[in-house]
């Protein structure tokens, strides 16, 4: 695990591997969802594996508040747009002329920010994510509310959280030992507002559970990119990632 300094002062950790490819093509860097980090949402599905099978050089970032960076507990430190901006700094400490970049939910989001104003990214991934990115600007929160499951991060008992949504993020940041103050400094601020699609340059799929509340019709946000398409997998927002085909369309994407 490395680090480097945020341009706000914050040690954001990424991982590495693959590294033996290094140069032979473009690194794609990995950007996680909310609460879990790389190795939940890339490693354990086997996408990591694979790439690196394939010859590439894989990168994953633990956003600000996630993983082994830092997690302060003010909402002013977070927020898709700062994390993409640590996205950008990634890409100059890794001195690459261009990057592939692989999002998921929270990350999808972060993505795609990112690539409305970094033109070395060259292949863009979008998981998780539907019409609520073209609607809302981002996440969608007519699904699960963002005050929700801040609210169900800060609460004392879990048992008195009501919306069922917010129980779900809350039971999977106590699964994985996230730290929920830090969580809940991220859901005050979650981005909603309008993204430049039309900045983006770099070809993008977008990958969707067929299940998956949060990314309801995502044919309106494969649609809204310049160069967008999309596939549909099974599976629900957290199950989707397991579908053999997650790994496959991406992989195949990227070397395509």
């Amino acid at each position: 695990m490395s680090t480097f300094t945020s341009d706000d002062g914050l040690a954001i950790a990424y991982q590495e591997w693959g590294i033996e490819h290094r140069g032979e093509a473009p690194p794609i860097v990995l950007h996680h969802g909310f609460a879990v980090d790389a190795n939940l949402n890339f490693a354990g599905p086997g996408v990591v594996a694979s790439l690196v099978e394939a010859g590439r050089h894989v990168v994953g970032i633990d956003a600000r508040g996630h993983g082994a960076s830092d997690k302060p507990h003010d909402p002013a430190f977070y927020g898709e747009v700062r994390m993409a901006t640590d996205v950008t700094t990634l890409i100059d400490v890794l001195g690459a002329d261009e990057v592939h970049l692989v999002g998921y939910s929270m990350g999808a989001i972060v993505a795609l920010l990112t690539a409305t104003r970094e033109p070395r990214v060259a292949k863009l991934v979008v998981g998780g994510i539907g019409a609520g990115v073209v609607e809302v600007g981002g996440v969608d929160t007519r699904a699960v509310p963002s005050a929700a499951i801040a609210a169900a991060l800060r609460a004392e008992d879990p048992a008195a959280i009501e919306h069922e949504g917010a129980r779900g993020f809350r039971a999977l940041a106590d699964m994985v030992g996230a730290d929920r103050l830090a969580l809940a400094a991220q859901a005050d601020v979650v981005h909603q507002g309008p993204i430049d699609f039309a900045a983006i340059t770099a070809p993008t799929l977008v990958l969707a559970g067929d299940a998956d509340p949060l990314a309801a019709r995502p044919e309106v946000l494969a649609d809204a990119v310049p160069d967008g398409r999309l596939q549909r997998l099974q599976g629900d927002h957290l199950t989707a990632v397991a579908d053999p085909a997650f790994t496959v369309a991406i992989v195949g994407f990227l070397a395509g």
